[in-house]
């Protein structure tokens, strides 16, 4: 377990701090932190924050109240109800264990409760610590009624004999209780060697067999390590620990029913594997009724302990699926967030995963290295896509007086609207608890998919807006054109290049469910026709930050059209490197832009030729959030593209609902107006182009880009053009005009 305050830590934040170029420690606030949370008892007596350690969990939810494992000083660990009217924890008097030298993981069944409590011997790599013999960790089973918890007689038993760093429990379908911890042995002349243990009862956890190394071909890691159990998938038992050694985090399952001590009986495989990947963090979770069986896990790496770079991940969510037998991540946080001690709580109502996480509190913006205690953060993301927000996000437990806040628990069961969400995490600087209490929102209803399409017929090729209209709430969209061409915006355009039927289908889904409707699209066949006529578009963003900037050609795009891309960036990036053959038209016009606010536009255009790739790749400078699009015009001037100069225009007020640019001469008849709007927005707002001109496309999210065209028959003075805005924004716009062939 690495401690926020060891020499290590404060060496390596050194080496860190002076590398990167950076403060070692955060300045101190200037004022009191706003205060989150509730605080709740104080305690003395207990030898470890009562709220560690990281995979157990001390509250669970039962006859519509929750309830946590609680030392109270003077007598021991306690059950207490908490009674939400009057927002306090309610001693019980039902007192387990009295040793203050242990921690517990808690389990309710749905008919009992079970409390796993050992004694606590901690380990790290610079100071490995034998396990103790002598030191048995007791399992205490108890039956509930009438609001009372009774000791069932016959327990406490005995799960082992030996103290241990960490111990969680489970229950397997046959009733059996499993509990895993790793057991340190050795010493400093012959050396340490750390093994993961596993041991598991009879049904109800009754009696217990002999403790026994997990039988797999590396049982062994560092010191500093620890291991979790957890039952899954309605028969099977699963095993998870991290190993430094080898920089991995191990899973280890089984079925229910087959031997436990057979190395056939258990597949083993790494959960993820690479240097610097491992940490001794980690909590998982499962839900038995999920169909699919999925296993969630948090897990800490060490990209912290081997490289400067913030935009590393810190904290992963890993989940296994039964079904391919592999585990996908996702990053929750990175290491320029200072996080540490990952919690999840699954959302059974709303398909969540809850985060929760220790970060400096919330005046503080950075800090020497992760670990530091503060505050408790809570991030969200949906089971079936855990995409998580950039930052540590939504402060859940903060004092105004303390910045100690740390390890943070909660409960192994699945939370819905009837139960609510409630965290707990210690101050062991005050020796307070603290705990968060917030509801959850009803149920989501699947939404019903509906959407218009404009125009719905025409010539080829034929440039048609997609709008959704669905009710319900959706938070996703897939779309296919019929054509093979689809999209997952909100609102795309698509321009179908050939003639023909099409069936445009929309499937809008969210954590209830989804549908799906359509509607016919008749292209006929294409006419002749002179001047500048548009071929096609394409819009895409990055919703979390990216330097690779990636669009696709727009469908139908051949040798000799002329494509025009337009890029809105989130703050201040440079444009490092832009496709061959691409000329800038805008070349970074700021929006406020600066590293921590406003946006930056890029406009290009290319003359495709015989052989152009599908898609075209520019890269930020920084990693941003970004919007943007293209489209292709044919009947184009492949010498000289441009009819006239640039005109742009910038309101940085964040006041604007509306801008003007002004007016460009263009000196050939039947010239392509065309121009675009960029906005300080992450999420798109209605807006409307110039009187006259055709909106193309609009990006969906990132930062939001669009563009508009429109034909000037007869060379002169094209006059102002004025894009309106929904709602007041920071903006920029701009327009030039394309130059016909001939």
């Amino acid at each position: 377990m690495k401690i926020a305050v060891s020499p290590r830590w404060l060496r390596h934040a050194v080496v860190l701090a002076l590398v990167a170029g950076m403060a070692l420690v955060a300045s101190p606030p200037a004022s009191a932190d706003s205060v989150y949370g509730t605080p709740s008892i104080t305690y003395s007596g207990v030898a470890n924050p009562p709220t560690s350690d990281k995979p157990q969990s001390k509250l669970w939810w039962n006859d519509g109240s929750w309830w946590a494992d609680m030392w109270t000083s003077g007598s021991g660990w306690s059950i207490y109800r908490l009674d939400r009217p009057s927002a306090t924890w309610v001693n019980t008097g039902v007192v387990n264990d009295t040793r203050g030298s242990t921690l517990a993981d808690t389990m309710w069944d749905g008919s009992h409760l079970y409390i796993a409590s050992h004694v606590v011997t901690v380990s790290t790599d610079a100071n490995p610590v034998p396990s103790a013999a002598g030191q048995p960790a007791y399992l205490y089973r108890y039956s509930y009624a009438g609001g009372k918890y009774t000791l069932d007689a016959g327990f406490p038993t005995v799960i082992t004999n030996n103290s241990s760093e960490s111990m969680t429990i489970d229950e397997d379908s046959t009733g059996a209780i499993w509990a895993t911890w790793t057991q340190v042995a050795g010493n400093k002349t012959s050396g340490f060697t750390n093994t993961v243990y596993v041991n598991n009862s009879a049904p109800g956890g009754s009696s217990w067999a002999a403790p026994f190394v997990l039988p797999v071909s590396n049982p062994h890691p560092a010191a500093d390590d620890i291991s979790a159990v957890v039952s899954y998938n309605k028969n099977k038992i699963g095993v998870m620990w991290s190993d430094q050694l080898t920089g991995s985090v191990w899973w280890a399952s089984r079925t229910d029913g087959t031997s436990p001590t057979a190395s056939s009986s258990w597949n083993f495989q790494p959960a993820i594997r690479g240097q610097g990947q491992a940490d001794d963090h980690l909590n998982i979770k499962s839900l038995q009724s999920d169909t699919s069986g999925r296993v969630f896990a948090a897990v800490k790496t060490s990209l912290n302990d081997i490289s400067s770079d913030p935009t590393l991940p810190q904290l992963l969510l890993l989940v296994f699926k039964p079904g391919t037998g592999s585990f996908t991540q996702s990053t929750i946080s990175t290491t320029g967030d200072c996080v540490s001690r990952p919690q999840i709580v699954l959302d059974t109502q709303n398909n969540l995963v809850h985060a929760f996480q220790t970060a400096p509190p919330t005046s503080v913006s950075g800090c020497a290295y992760s670990g530091v205690a503060g505050s408790i953060y809570e991030k969200t993301a949906s089971m079936d896509n855990p995409v998580f927000g950039t930052g540590r996000g939504t402060p859940i437990i903060q004092s105004a007086s303390s910045s100690s806040m740390n390890n943070v628990t909660t409960t192994k069961q699945g939370v819905d609207s009837s139960t609510g969400i409630v965290v707990m995490a210690s101050d062991d600087v005050a020796k307070r608890y603290w705990y968060s209490d917030r509801p959850l929102g009803p149920a989501v209803t699947a939404p019903v998919a509906s959407f218009s399409a404009s125009p719905t017929s025409g010539n080829a090729p034929l440039n048609v807006a997609f709008t959704d209209t669905s009710t319900g709430t959706p938070t996703s969209w897939a779309w296919e054109f019929g054509d093979g061409g689809t999209s997952t915006a909100q609102n795309p355009a698509h321009s179908y290049a050939a003639a023909g039927t099409y069936t445009a289908k929309l499937t809008a889904t969210n954590s209830a469910g989804s549908s799906s409707a359509s509607t016919t699209v008749t292209v006929s066949a294409a006419t002749a026709s002179a001047g500048i006529t548009a071929v096609g578009s394409v819009t895409t963003y990055a919703g979390t930050a990216a330097s690779a900037v990636a669009i696709s050609a727009p469908a139908g795009t051949a040798a000799g059209d002329v494509l025009v891309a337009a890029i809105t960036a989130d703050l201040n990036p440079a444009m490092a490197s832009v496709p061959a053959g691409w000329t800038p038209l805008v070349n970074g016009l700021g929006i406020n832009s600066s590293s921590t606010s406003g946006a930056k536009v890029f406009v290009y255009y290319h003359v495709v030729g015989a052989s152009d790739p599908a898609s075209y790749s520019w890269t930020l400078g920084t990693a941003v959030k970004w919007g943007g699009g293209i489209t292709g015009y044919r009947g184009v001037n492949t010498t000289a593209p441009l009819d006239s100069p640039v005109a742009m225009a910038v309101d940085a007020t964040y006041t604007a609902t509306s801008i003007t640019t002004p007016g460009v001469t263009t000196a050939t008849n039947g010239a392509m107006l065309i121009g675009g709007l960029g906005c300080d927005c992450a999420s798109p707002i209605v807006s409307s182009a110039p009187s006259g001109w055709t909106q193309r496309w609009q990006a969906a999210g990132g930062q939001i880009a669009e563009l508009a065209d429109k034909v000037q028959g007869t060379a002169g003075s094209a006059g102002t053009a004025t894009w309106t805005l929904g709602g007041a924004r920071a903006v920029a716009a701009w327009q030039a005009a394309l130059k016909p062939a001939g």
